[in-house]
């Protein structure tokens, strides 16, 4: 099972994920030391990784891009997420649904 450590903070769960653009398709593919492992298609230039995070977690979690938010190392592949209006539990289980 799908293990991240996510924390939860005004109503927002916080948790890091590591990207890795330029893949052949969008998808979660694992975990690794409580860190969520995502492969995207877009390429690292331009902001358009970090938009197409925003946009890939926001579809997965059934919720809007406003309510995502990357709070840090938006130019490193390690990246901390924050997503409002959802809880620990709920994003323990639709990413683990998505694996």
């Amino acid at each position: 099972m799908l293990r991240i450590e996510a924390t939860t903070d005004n109503r927002a769960v916080i948790f890091s994920v590591r990207v890795r653009p330029r893949a052949s398709k969008d998808e979660i593919v694992g975990e690794v030391d409580g860190t969520l492992k995502i492969r995207l298609r877009a390429p690292a230039v331009e902001d358009r990784a970090n938009e197409a995070l925003i946009e890939y977690l926001a579809q997965t979690l059934n919720t809007s891009k406003a309510a995502v938010r990357i709070l840090s190392g938006e130019r490193s592949r390690t990246k901390r997420i924050e997503i409002r209006g959802v809880t620990t539990h709920q994003v323990q289980q639709l990413l683990v649904e998505e694996v």
